[in-house]
């Protein structure tokens, strides 16, 4: 798959990151802006044992070895995730209180107080 930048991406992650707002997230969603060496990136060169690359994407950068999937796509659903929990004999279809998908779009960063 090849990609430009300022193409719009779902990337997935390899485990839970915590993003500018706060919360924990497995993917995220944004325009790709650059992708980067570990010096650009953290001012410094690394070694074998450490990723070298960096994806930029949105108002967050994402370590190239925790990159898990990567899809173009201009749209993005951040509807919440729903889940059947079982308990004393019923089935709860309980909501999550937040996507799992962050979207690195966002021009500002959103407080609590106003999300």
């Amino acid at each position: 798959m090849d990609f430009k930048i300022g193409d719009n991406m779902l990337v997935s992650t390899n485990d839970w990151f915590l993003a500018p707002d706060g919360e924990s997230y497995r993917a995220v969603f944004g325009k790709v802006k650059g992708i980067h060496t570990a010096e650009e990136t953290l001012g410094v060169q690394t070694n074998k044992h450490s990723t070298n690359w960096y994806l930029e994407i949105g108002n967050m950068v994402v370590a190239g070895c925790q990159i898990y999937y990567a899809i173009r796509s201009d749209t993005c659903d951040f509807k919440k995730n729903v889940r059947a929990i079982e308990h004393e004999g019923k089935i709860n279809f309980v909501e999550e209180t937040t996507s799992r998908i962050y979207d690195a779009g966002l021009e500002e960063f959103k407080t609590l107080t106003n999300k």
